[in-house]
């Protein structure tokens, strides 16, 4: 891994931080007698080579409640990956371990290994921060700083000390988000009069502009209403071409209109099915995962 990952920096996301508290909500997956068989997962395996990111027997625990349980997976790069499943089944939890946001809960027990290219990003001579820079996040609520909209994007930019065109750069940002036609007469204006769907587009703006090769998105649509959420899952299909995606969604009909590759995650943290999206949402394998799928619990 190259040496940027070494570098150490302020990170310009940290004031967002996620909710540290896992959501407990139950769900009506319980496994019944008869079911054991179910339990291995089936997962149509990424080879490493072919991974952007690969976890291998992820598990996390907050405190003495689980929220991962052996959790090992390949993401294929330049593609989009979504993950789905019923709430308090570690969907969140597994996002934020790939880019080591977990690290700022307290409570947060990781065991097991997660690569990126190939690097151990749990090593001790990782730095979170710049590991950040490649592998960026937008949250579930727009959190655009209190700053214009251009400040907005070029701010993690001015923390890298990037010496390149810092206009260029942030108009292609805001052109890849598909924003810049709608505030271009305005950069000097507050990123919070913006509408919701407009501040979610300037937050990826403002995760894209330090060039990432991933981008993690946590329910990105959920506060949006349909007109805004359209914008932002057609933006995602654009930036799949560039950068690899990975969202987790509640919206299973989301999921299968934008992604490539489905994780169906389940409760106590397991991954209990990845493939192809059609094959998860035609055939699945795993009659769990076609009992919540058809809508029989969750």
């Amino acid at each position: 891994m190259s040496d940027s990952y070494h570098i150490q920096e302020t990170d310009a996301d940290s004031s967002s931080s996620p909710d540290p508290t896992p959501d407990d909500s139950s769900t009506d997956d319980t496994v019944r007698p008869g079911e054991t068989d179910d339990l291995v997962p089936t997962i149509e395996d990424v080879p490493e080579s072919q991974s952007v990111i690969r976890s291998e027997d992820l598990t996390v625990h907050y405190g003495d409640e689980q929220a991962l349980q052996s959790v090992t997976v390949g993401i294929p790069e330049r593609e989009v990956t979504a993950i789905i499943g019923p709430s308090g089944c570690g969907k969140s939890t597994y996002l934020r371990c790939l880019n080591r946001m977990n690290d700022m809960i307290d409570a947060a027990k990781i065991s097991g290994t997660v690569r990126f290219r190939g690097t151990d990003i749990y090593a001790e001579d990782i730095d979170p921060v710049a590991l950040r820079r490649k592998i960026g996040m937008v949250f579930q609520k727009p959190n655009p700083f209190p700053k214009s909209i251009y400040d907005n994007v070029a701010y993690g930019l001015k923390i890298q000390g990037f010496e390149g065109d810092m206009d260029a750069r942030v108009e292609e940002a805001l052109r890849n988000a598909a924003l810049w036609d709608e505030v271009k007469d305005q950069l000097d204006s507050s990123g919070l009069d913006l509408s919701g769907g407009q501040q979610q587009r300037l937050c990826i703006a403002r995760a894209i502009a330090p060039d990432p090769e991933v981008v993690l998105m946590d329910e990105p649509a959920s506060a949006l209403d349909p007109v805004a959420t359209a914008k932002v899952e057609d933006l995602i299909a654009d930036l799949s071409e560039q950068y690899t995606v990975i969202i987790v969604t509640h919206n299973m009909q989301q999921a299968a209109r934008i992604s490539d590759k489905t994780a169906v995650f389940l409760t106590g943290g397991q991954l209990v099915e990845f493939g192809n999206t059609d094959q998860i949402f035609e055939n699945p394998e795993n009659q769990r995962v076609e009992d919540y799928i058809t809508g029989k619990f969750g």
